[in-house]
């Protein structure tokens, strides 16, 4: 069993994540995009799992401050150049447990995440 979240570590939600999974003595790995890296490859892989439109944090202040005409023109090829130049713009967290893919936390939604992996033991 693997658990892999990706974020940035000042994020709130992702505070509340580790908070959460280490409460609930959860193994994770945590991947920090602007520590750790990020590459084409593994966005690519992210979106093909979750889908771009998914993955673009339309609430945070790096997508506020796109210009009315990037955001007017935004597909796949440049929300993946953006969230590659601009890692805060991908919403977080990205969670990556038992080679299924899920964005965003919120306590009962892990619940169920682990629960499910729980009783596939």
């Amino acid at each position: 069993m693997s658990t892999i979240a990706y974020g940035i570590k000042n994020c709130d939600t992702i505070k509340k994540m580790k908070k959460w999974l280490d409460a609930e003595n959860q193994e994770y790995t945590f991947h920090d995009y602007r520590v750790d890296g990020l590459d084409l490859a593994m966005l690519e892989k992210f979106e093909s799992e979750l889908g771009w439109e998914a993955m673009v944090n339309k609430r945070g202040t790096t997508y506020r401050q796109l210009t009315d005409e990037q955001k007017a023109n935004l597909d796949k090829e440049t929300a993946i150049t953006l969230m590659l130049a601009y890692p805060a713009m991908i919403k977080r967290p990205l969670l990556v447990h038992n080679d299924s893919y899920y964005l965003g936390f919120k306590p009962a939604q892990y619940q169920a995440i682990f629960q499910k992996s729980l009783s596939n033991q």
